[in-house]
């Protein structure tokens, strides 16, 4: 009888623990749903959560510069018959996971709506939580890891995702001819680790053949080691999936090897810091050409935002020391864009304007962005299915312009 009365004691108290700690699919799918923030005044606040500093500050800058030309061109919204100022809060998240928690709840405390950013998958997936939990939506950019917006109802990105950006790679390097390729990622960076595993999956796929597998630590500057056993394995291209300030650093040395191998990279090397002697013929994904003149969005998008780039010389330091236009301002632009979409669909609603209720509308939201027509799918991810493909030509050192070669989508 003992024996079963201490029996029961433990099913009950391991039942009461069940309880008390809910499931996916029970409890803790019916938890109350939060409140999120309400605007109070007339005045919209939209967080601006970016990198400004660190490995990935550069391209941080260059999301900043889309979102602020956008804040410019629509800087005020009429909803109920009240005109509302939209003003962003920017915080620098240091391209460094803990100090993008802390950058999200100060954005949280000065009461943003929504929040645009960021720059850098990891950094994104940190603060998700911090969003989700507080009831306000974020837009990345473009943050292109699947985990960014995975189980979470809060997160939307205007960006295609590394799985495809990792099979349009590996379909370009076929399509091109190379039967064999070097795999060079970062060590504990969720894009690079992640857009490496894409990429050698679909190469292998696609009948390719993966000669090197290399990583690297975060802010390692020396990979000769590295180098040396890539060029034994006489690679026809090497992926390098990595940060603009990694890229400064590694091209030279590959070089300095005396390495012949197709460059390619992702989207992240869509940075004027990378146009060098040493960065001729380097071959990268992204997500917008400024030259393309089918989306006459696009077009006037191009020729504003150049004179916004120009109206300011800290605007044109802030983008590598040029006027070109980086994919990533373009999708800072229609993150920014989508939250102003979202918005305008609350006119005429009953109700507090609040972030879930901006959250629910960004749901529906659809319209022709600078980088195509934005519309999110059941994850929250934009559905598009085009890559850009461009590369550094001996042109592009005078210009500062990386040359256009292709569109490209996944092969099948």
């Amino acid at each position: 009888m003992k024996k079963l009365s201490l029996l029961l004691v433990l099913v009950l108290v391991v039942s009461a623990f069940l309880v008390g700690c809910g499931s996916k699919s029970g409890e803790e799918s019916q938890a109350a749903a939060p409140t999120g923030i309400t605007v109070d005044g007339d005045v919209i606040k939209i967080g601006v959560f970016e990198p400004t500093t660190g490995e990935n500050g550069g391209g941080g800058m260059q999301e900043i510069l889309g979102a602020r030309y956008a804040n410019q061109i629509m800087p005020t919204i009429d909803i109920n018959g009240k005109t509302y100022n939209i003003q962003l809060e920017e915080v620098d998240n240091q391209s460094d996971k803990s100090a993008a928690v802390t950058a999200a709840q100060s954005l949280i405390s000065k009461g943003v709506v929504a929040v645009i950013g960021s720059y850098g998958s990891g950094v994104s997936i940190a603060a998700g939580e911090t969003f989700a939990g507080s009831g306000v939506p974020a837009v990345g950019a473009s943050c292109t890891n699947p985990q960014v917006t995975l189980g979470n109802d809060f997160y939307f990105r205007s960006c295609f995702l590394d799985p495809f950006q990792g099979t349009v790679m590996a379909s370009y390097a076929t399509d091109t001819g190379y039967k064999t390729a070097a795999v060079i990622s970062q060590n504990g960076d969720d894009y690079s680790t992640g857009l490496a595993g894409y990429f050698k999956k679909s190469f292998e796929e696609l009948g390719g053949t993966i000669v090197a597998d290399e990583t690297y630590q975060t802010n390692e500057s020396d990979f000769n080691a590295i180098l040396t056993k890539i060029k034994s394995s006489n690679p026809d291209c090497i992926f390098i999936p990595s940060s603009i300030n990694t890229a400064t650093l590694i091209l030279p040395q590959i070089s300095a090897n005396g390495i012949k191998a197709q460059i390619l990279a992702g989207d992240t090397w869509e940075n004027a810091a990378i146009i060098s002697k040493d960065g001729v013929g380097v071959a990268f994904s992204t997500f917008f050409d400024e030259n393309d003149a089918s989306n006459p969005v696009a077009t006037q998008f191009v020729k504003g935002f150049k004179e916004f780039l120009n109206s300011d010389p800290k605007n044109i330091t802030f983008n590598a020391n040029t006027d070109t236009v980086a994919a990533v301002s373009a999708l800072g632009y229609d993150s920014y864009t989508a939250i102003y979409e979202a918005l305008k669909s609350l006119d005429g609603k009953d109700g507090a304007l609040t972030s879930v209720a901006i959250r629910d509308a960004l749901v529906a939201v659809s319209f022709d962005g600078v980088t195509g027509h934005i519309s999110f799918d059941k994850n929250g991810d934009a559905i598009k299915d085009t890559a850009y493909i461009k590369t550094i030509d001996q042109n592009s050192l005078t210009t500062k312009e990386f040359k256009f070669i292709k569109t490209q989508t996944v092969k099948k």
